[in-house]
């Protein structure tokens, strides 16, 4: 009986309240019909962690963004700035989240390595260390000049690199197969050891 009691008083008390139509609560709701509001797509910027101290600005779906660089990999490259200003060395190694290369003989850092076994000195290793891309400049060996790099088609229909100075293209074909041959027997060498 008290059951019926309150819940005849929740009916009353419903019907009694009133609700305007210009109020919030006097809307309709219809989990059919999705809500009037209007989303505006504003570019989201996402920033990727990398390390600690470096953060990456990323495309919406979480891939970094990567700037082209002027070297490839076993293009002969001259260091226009820095300890070794001057040097000129062939690329083995490029870094493309932060547009760093590594550059034969050239940035020596000293690596100091633990004794692995018993009986067995410790040693200290040359290694070298990534440099900045745009402290490069491409060289060319026949001219002995460096210069910047322009981009053009061949007749062919190839886009291939050349030296601005010298109009010497880069980009061959015999130059891609000895530099894939070259990375191979190093691949080798390092999987026999």
């Amino acid at each position: 009986m008290a059951a019926a009691a309150t819940i005849a008083n929740l009916h009353s008390s419903f019907t009694t309240l009133s609700l305007s139509s210009n109020s919030f609560l006097g809307t309709r709701f219809s989990p059919l019909c999705p809500p009037q509001v209007k989303l505006v797509e504003q570019p989201c910027p996402i920033v990727m962690k990398l390390k600690r101290w470096e953060r990456k600005k990323c495309k919406p779906n979480s891939l970094p963004i990567l700037q082209k660089m002027h070297v490839k990999l076993g293009d002969t490259v001259k260091v226009i700035s820095g300890r070794d200003k001057g040097k000129i060395g062939e690329v083995t190694k490029i870094f493309k989240h932060n547009s760093s290369i590594v550059v034969k003989e050239i940035n020596l850092k000293t690596k100091h390595m633990k004794s692995r076994e018993e009986g067995e000195p410790g040693q200290i290793l040359k290694v070298e260390a990534p440099v900045h891309s745009s402290n490069v400049m491409l060289y060319s060996k026949q001219k002995e000049v460096a210069s910047r790099v322009g981009h053009k088609i061949l007749e062919d229909g190839k886009r291939v690199r050349y030296l601005i100075k010298t109009g010497e293209i880069i980009d061959s074909a015999e130059e891609w197969k000895r530099v894939v041959k070259e990375k191979e027997k190093t691949e080798e060498l390092v999987a026999a050891t």
